[in-house]
C-alpha cells in the first residue's frame, strides 16, 4: 500500500506542477484540504476513495491516472496482486486494472460490495459515462434518484455526470467490472 500511496503522490504532484497549481488552488478546485493534498502529495497519507474521486474530478482527470504506473506493451494484470482501494471499513472494494491511457480514453475497475455496503459517488464531470457488467450478486444502482437493479451477468451503462450510488442488499458480496469512458 505504501508503494500505492507513494505513486499517487507522485501523479497527483506531476499534474498539479504540470498546470502550475498551488496547493491552494488544487485545494480550492477538489475540495480537499490543502493539508491532505500535501500529506498525499508526499505519501504520508493513505488517501479514501471518495477523496481521489474529489481530486480526479476537480482536476478534470480519470481515477486511474491518479494511480498509474508506466506499463510494458504486454501485461497481464491479476487481481490478486492488487491492493485494492477501500472504504466502509472495507466493505466497498475498488481494485484498478486497466489505468486510464489518454490514447484510450477509459479505465477499468473490479469492485466489490459487501452484504449490506452503500457507495455514495459524486457526479463526475460531463460526458463521463459508467459501464457496469456484474458478475456476481444483484446490484442496485441508483442514477439520479432513479433505482435499478442490475442482476449477475447483466449490464447498464449510465451517464454520470450526476450522483449516483451502488448499493448491495443481498446476503452475499456483489462483484462487477466497471468501465469509466471519458470524453475526448
Amino acid at each position: 500500500m505504501e508503494k500505492m500511496n507513494k505513486n499517487i503522490g507522485q501523479n497527483i504532484k506531476r499534474v498539479r506542477q504540470e498546470r502550475k497549481l498551488s496547493l491552494d488552488k488544487t485545494a480550492a478546485l477538489t475540495g480537499v484540504s490543502k493539508t491532505m493534498l500535501g500529506q498525499i502529495e508526499r505519501g504520508e497519507s493513505n488517501p479514501t476513495v471518495t477523496t481521489l474521486w474529489k481530486i480526479a474530478n476537480g482536476l478534470r482527470l480519470s481515477f486511474s491516472s491518479l494511480i498509474s504506473q508506466e506499463r510494458p506493451a504486454v501485461t497481464v494484470i491479476k487481481k490478486k496482486t492488487i491492493a485494492p482501494l477501500s472504504e466502509n471499513e472495507g466493505q466497498y472494494r475498488v481494485y484498478p486494472l486497466i489505468p486510464f491511457q489518454p490514447d484510450k480514453q477509459f479505465e477499468v475497475f473490479a469492485i466489490t460490495l459487501e452484504p449490506g455496503c452503500v457507495h455514495y459517488s459524486e457526479s463526475h464531470h460531463r460526458g463521463v459515462e459508467e459501464h457496469i457488467f456484474v458478475n456476481e450478486g444483484l446490484l442496485v444502482i441508483t442514477v439520479n434518484e432513479e433505482v435499478f437493479e442490475v442482476g449477475c451477468e447483466d449490464s447498464i451503462i449510465f451517464e454520470a455526470d450526476v450522483p449516483h450510488s451502488y448499493q448491495n442488499n443481498g446476503p452475499k458480496p456483489v462483484n462487477c467490472t466497471v468501465l469509466i469512458h471519458y470524453p475526448s
